[in-house]
């Protein structure tokens, strides 16, 4: 199997055409549509007892903060408006309460390699709660001298003298949420951003000393056209941020409710959209950024580039990363944990996390225990997600399998896509090739147990 990377990426659009429905993005197997109430709190404290036992793992935390002051139409995420600053003080309190509860069983001074601030808007909370988050956070985990900690801000709210207090709290990356530049668009999605303001922020990230800088956009908003978003594209990459981002708007309103305030007819046809991707691959590709995969971009020397071309690169609930993700502490109001053999969500709405905290209890309202054929296939959808490709003798000596016989079912499903020449199977394993790299997550569906046995009526985006 060839080296990923070293063939470009091809757009085929009779491929992506064929091929490109609706499916997972598999930030996790088995996906959280397949959680359910039969694994709640008390499953998820017998896997924190036995984290126990395997200190030596590799572990990460996601924090989880929800408020935002504004709400941008788009967003598919969990969040709650408020311009209400003093709403994050009894947040703080409820977050040091459910570290306890987690710290109970795991024991205090798990080490730790990284960390995740997400949200919503992490930095709604003030520079006191937020450095009082962490130091919390540094009392109760052994933070590792080497490791990622990362958060994501809201350009409009932060200034370049709250980048640099950011950096002195020990965080080491920063994701900038961006969308677009153009300010027609931006007024259509509720999210005025000047581009200059934005800069700005990613040069003060850069000289603060912040170890990558990555910048979130998405095509397909409304009022969005091919012209107007090659200028974001240009602006964006004469920033020269590290890591790109390019995200494809699904717009599901009766999911989400703020996104009821777009107007369908305001959307770009699929026509506007391929050209405005296939404008982005090609002068990510000029301007030097990898093609990872799915929608991320990363430049050669990125550490993440790195991982990719060195077999390194993994996948977990917060996209890419450099390491093996192992074990994840999440915690917050919605934030989804990976320990051991279970997944485990916490409540989704802040009274529920708030009370469940409140009666002593880990707020874990659903999740999902993986049995052996999940473990095997998480691993084989991992590797086609983060080095298009699947090694049987890699996967054999993890799991101690014949992967090959096990997931036989799985390249029979692949036939099509093997025809039309995306995906190629040999003796050594799965590789999924240049023109097919777009429709990963059409390769990954092959390997999905659970989407083969039932539907869970899940409303996926689209894959291409």
């Amino acid at each position: 199997m060839s080296a990923q990377g070293s063939e470009p990426l091809i757009i085929d659009e009779d491929l992506l055409r064929r091929f490109g429905g609706r499916g997972p993005r598999y930030t996790s197997y088995p996906t959280a549509d397949r959680f359910d109430e039969r694994v709640g709190a008390e499953r998820y404290a017998q896997a924190l007892n036995a984290r126990a036992g395997r200190r030596g793992e590799p572990l990460g935390l996601y924090v989880h903060i929800p408020f935002c002051r504004s709400i941008c139409y788009y967003c598919g995420c969990n969040k709650i408006g408020t311009r209400h600053v003093e709403q994050s003080t009894p947040y703080l309190a409820a977050l040091e309460r459910e570290v306890g509860l987690v710290t109970d069983r795991t024991g205090g001074g798990q080490p730790i390699s990284h960390m995740h601030f997400g949200g919503g808007t992490p930095t709604f909370m003030p520079d006191a709660e937020l450095g009082a988050l962490i130091d919390m956070l540094r009392r109760n985990f052994e933070f590792s001298d080497d490791g990622e900690y990362s958060i994501e801000i809201d350009p409009r709210t932060v200034s370049p003298q709250r980048v640099r207090t950011l950096r002195a709290m020990g965080l080491n990356r920063v994701s900038l949420g961006v969308q677009d530049f153009d300010p027609v668009v931006q007024a259509a999605v509720n999210r005025i951003q000047p581009y200059e303001q934005t800069l700005e922020l990613i040069e003060a990230a850069r000289d603060a000393g912040f170890r990558s800088i990555n910048v979130d956009l998405i095509y397909g908003l409304p009022r969005q056209h091919h012209a107007g978003f090659e200028e974001t594209l240009r602006k964006t990459i004469a920033a020269a941020p590290g890591r790109i981002a390019l995200y494809h708007y699904a717009h599901l309103p009766a999911l989400f409710k703020p996104q009821r305030r777009i107007a369908e007819a305001e959307l770009p046809s699929s026509e506007e959209k391929a050209r405005m991707f296939e404008s982005a691959v090609a002068m990510f590709a000029r301007a030097g950024y990898r093609h990872l995969g799915l929608d991320h971009f990363a430049l050669e020397d990125d550490e993440l580039s790195v991982a990719q071309r060195e077999g390194r690169l993994h996948r977990n609930f917060q996209g890419y990363c450099s390491h093996d993700a192992g074990d994840l502490i999440a915690l917050g109001v919605s934030s989804i944990s990976s320990v051991g053999d279970v997944y485990a969500q916490n409540d989704k709405l802040l009274d529920g996390y708030y009370r469940r905290i409140e009666h002593g209890e880990l707020p874990v309202v659903r999740g999902i225990a993986l049995d052996a054929d999940d473990f095997v296939r998480r691993d084989a959808i991992n590797a086609l997600m983060s080095d298009f490709r699947i090694d049987w003798a890699a996967l054999d000596a993890r799991r101690g399998i014949d992967s090959r016989r096990w997931l036989a079912g799985s390249v029979e499903a692949l036939a099509p896509l093997i025809d039309a020449g995306a995906v190629r199977i040999d003796e050594r394993g799965v590789e999924v090739l240049p023109r097919g790299r777009l429709l990963v997550r059409a390769v990954a569906m092959a390997f999905d147990r659970h989407l083969a046995q039932s539907s869970s009526g899940a409303s996926y985006s689209r894959i291409a």
